[in-house]
């Protein structure tokens, strides 16, 4: 029971995430550019520090370092890849400017959805290893929904919905991160090393959306204060992660 109410209450959190766009509609196009490419920067450390320092050394720890846990990092590293090329879908970290037909707008919340259940997969993956490893996880995972949400947000007001109707659709499509939770949860009640999988499998995600996504989104400045200021918000991430597995 402790399991479920601690993942049912992250991805409740996770999908609020959604809401955040509202925030930012009195923010000027470049300030909040300014401040999302920091938000960027502390998101892929945290995110890489997930992956590394938590997901990565507990899946080793139950089960040993061998060829299937290398091959389901590499099978969440593709599933991610083709979760893109499938849909045509990419993380809109960023606002645009840039008006975008409605077709547009509904395959990227299509595609957010499916993200966001693959999130819900990890948390309750991640709990069913232990408590320290699921808060971790979601951390890493609102670290990352923030700058993601309010882009996705951008996109729906771009593609032509009203200001409620995006905010409403884009908090719909973060809750199927609930349902990703209770397949894991259920499954888990089944399947004997379930997070034998979902770990490793979580960690190729996420190494997959902060290298592909996240970095090439900071190396768009090459501003030496701008980069040093990325870096320093980049190992602020990873130390996040890496405080949290001191204090368990």
């Amino acid at each position: 029971m402790e399991v479920w109410l601690y993942s049912l209450g992250s991805v409740f959190i996770v999908s609020l995430i959604s809401l955040i766009g509202v925030f930012t509609l009195s923010m000027k196009i470049e300030r909040l550019r300014k401040v999302l490419i920091y938000m960027i920067s502390f998101s892929a450390g945290a995110l890489l520090g997930g992956a590394f320092l938590h997901l990565l050394p507990r899946a080793v720890a139950e089960h040993g370092f061998g060829i299937d846990i290398a091959s389901y990092v590499l099978v969440g590293i593709g599933v991610m890849f083709i979760v893109e090329k499938v849909i045509n879908w990419r993380h809109c970290h960023l606002p645009t400017t840039n008006d975008h037909p409605h077709p547009f707008a509904w395959m990227n919340l299509f595609g957010d959805g499916v993200h966001n259940f693959i999130d819900g997969l990890v948390i309750g993956g991640a709990y069913l290893v232990d408590v320290h490893v699921g808060i971790a996880t979601t951390i890493a995972v609102v670290l990352h929904e923030i700058p993601q949400e309010i882009g996705d947000f951008g996109v729906l007001i771009a593609g032509g919905f009203s200001k409620a109707k995006a905010l409403m659709l884009n908090f719909a499509s973060a809750l199927t991160a609930v349902l990703g939770v209770v397949v894991a949860l259920l499954i888990g009640s089944y399947v004997e090393n379930l997070t034998m999988f979902l770990l490793p499998f979580a960690a190729g995600g996420f190494v997959y959306i902060a290298s592909a996504d996240l970095i090439p989104e900071m190396h768009k400045t090459v501003k030496i204060s701008h980069s040093l200021l990325q870096f320093l918000f980049f190992v602020l991430g990873i130390g996040i992660m890496l405080a949290m597995l001191l204090l368990e």
